[in-house]
């Protein structure tokens, strides 16, 4: 698995929409999104931040069941 870059919150928020997601609302500073799968809902709240710590990234991706390698590609 490649490691997960350092990168703010808008270029997280670019490359999500990129695989499906749309934001939904935000509410302070996060902002909520959403996708919509045949099984279901998927949804993922990111904070905004200049730069991500790499284990808040990897929550997202993980609420998101997104892969690294799916989400780097997009970025």
């Amino acid at each position: 698995m490649p490691k997960l870059p350092r990168i703010s919150s808008k270029q997280v928020i670019r490359s999500l929409e990129r695989l499906g997601f749309e934001q939904i609302r935000q509410t302070g500073s996060h902002v909520v999104m959403k996708k919509e799968t045949e099984k279901g809902t998927i949804g993922c709240i990111v904070p905004v931040h200049r730069e991500l710590k790499v284990g808040t990234l990897s929550g997202i991706l993980k609420q998101a069941q997104v892969m690294v390698e799916e989400f780097i590609n997009n970025l």
